[in-house]
């Protein structure tokens, strides 16, 4: 699935947007990837915020738009490994908070269910582990993240879904007036 024609801003963003990690993390202070890459493209954001492309990233965001490299912005946090989250899946209570939380949908389980993460769709991105509330997400190493077309594509659906899903209890609630 592409993104929708609305988040095609432009081809500069489309190649920033190639660039980043497609983590989803929003740790840039934008509500995903493609956001980023369109602030920055309109000259609205630096090319330092983004803790998962880290040092590396800095440098072929600065490479293709011709600008310095610096280091990366410690007030959005500081580079780490990928990693994918992991669940605990004793302690698990299916409360479904990391599952909303899941910017790429890689959490599956149901409600009062214990939950599992899909390794190979996790971007690490950390989202899931601040509304667990029984501590029971983990981060582990990986060698690398997942596909990025995998995750922007995941993310991009997920969009969807989420305002498909609004549209529908819309409907319904007028139903009901």
């Amino acid at each position: 699935m592409s993104a929708p024609a609305e988040q095609r801003a432009s081809p500069l963003s489309d190649q920033i947007d190639a660039l980043l990690p497609q983590t989803q993390c929003t740790r840039c202070g934008y509500e995903g990837c493609r956001p980023y890459a369109e602030a920055i493209a309109r000259g609205e954001a630096d090319i330092d915020r983004c803790p998962p492309g880290g040092e590396a990233g800095i440098a072929k965001l600065a490479a293709l738009l011709d600008r310095a490299v610096k280091p990366l912005d410690p007030a959005c946090g500081a580079y780490q490994p990928p990693q994918v989250a992991v669940i605990d899946e004793a302690l698990c209570i299916g409360c479904v908070k990391c599952i909303h939380a899941c910017p790429v949908d890689a959490i599956v389980g149901a409600s009062k269910m214990m939950h599992t993460v899909i390794a190979a769709w996790c971007t690490g991105c950390e989202l899931c582990i601040p509304p667990c509330p029984v501590d029971c997400i983990s981060l582990v190493p990986v060698a690398s993240l997942p596909d990025p077309d995998l995750s922007r594509n995941r993310h991009a659906f997920r969009a969807f879904r989420l305002a498909r899903e609004e549209e529908e209890r819309a409907r319904t609630l007028e139903e009901y007036e």
